[in-house]
């Protein structure tokens, strides 16, 4: 029978090649859509909001510095694969929005592995499936937590706050 730490260990060695072949994942179709891998990351990210965001959210979720957000979202634009609006709040910010070519292009790179994903995934009850969603959750809350504590220079805990 396996012991605890033994499962802690065996989860954290999963998770680092998880990671990896998310990555390799994530270049792999940033390459195929002829895209950086960063600004396929912001058109994930923007087809999951319901809302515009302004170039400055952009940023803060992709870790980038204000300039470089800019100037991804410059590359995009000049792709086709975002508009920009001015904020009817303040004029003096634009907001972003992905081009439904952009939502359908990316989709279709993803509709393969979603489907490799949704056959891993269709394995599992659903009790089962509520709690690996409720730990990738938890796991991408703290991950951004580190990463801006990391931006920031912050010293503190690896722990989850």
């Amino acid at each position: 029978m396996t012991d605890r730490r033994e499962l802690l260990e065996q989860i954290t060695v999963e998770s680092r090649r998880h990671y990896a072949a998310w990555t390799l994942l994530n270049q792999a179709l940033a390459d195929h859509l002829n895209l950086h891998p960063t600004d396929l990351q912001c058109l994930g990210l923007l087809g999951l909001e319901t809302t515009p965001l302004s170039t400055g959210r952009i940023a803060t979720l992709t870790g980038l510095t204000p300039g470089s957000a800019t100037r991804l979202v410059d590359r995009l634009e000049r792709a086709g694969l975002v508009q920009r609006r001015t904020d009817p709040c303040d004029r003096r910010r634009a907001l972003i929005t992905p081009t439904p070519g952009a939502l359908t292009t990316v989709g279709d790179a993803w509709r393969a592995p979603a489907e490799a994903f949704g056959t891993v995934l269709d394995s599992y009850t659903d009790e089962e499936l509520a709690l690996i969603g409720d730990y990738l959750r938890k796991v991408a809350e703290v991950g951004q937590r580190q990463a801006e504590r990391l931006r920031h220079g912050r010293e503190g805990s690896a722990g989850p706050c």
